[in-house]
């Protein structure tokens, strides 16, 4: 079982946008969390860093996938969150 864990900045961005999408997001990282291969579409590498992004509509997740531990670091909308 991997366990979930949220940056300071992450939960900051769920409880700052709107419910629906913060619901969705979340369900999203569930399931990549249960099974990395259901995912597979919408789960790319970083080019140039260690991290994974997961695509969820126009929003984007990035996150390090340790084994057990799955860190969200940072969620945004799509042109801004690699910045």
């Amino acid at each position: 079982m991997t366990t979930i864990s949220y940056s300071k900045d992450a939960l900051k961005t769920l409880k700052r946008m709107p419910r629906p999408d913060a619901q969705r997001i979340q369900r999203k990282i569930s399931a990549y969390a249960e099974d990395p291969t259901a995912q597979r579409n919408n789960v790319k590498a970083l080019v140039g860093s260690e991290y994974i992004r997961l695509r969820v509509g126009d929003w984007r997740v990035i996150m390090d996938d340790r084994g057990t531990v799955l860190l969200v670091l940072k969620i945004g909308a799509r042109g801004d969150v690699y910045r």
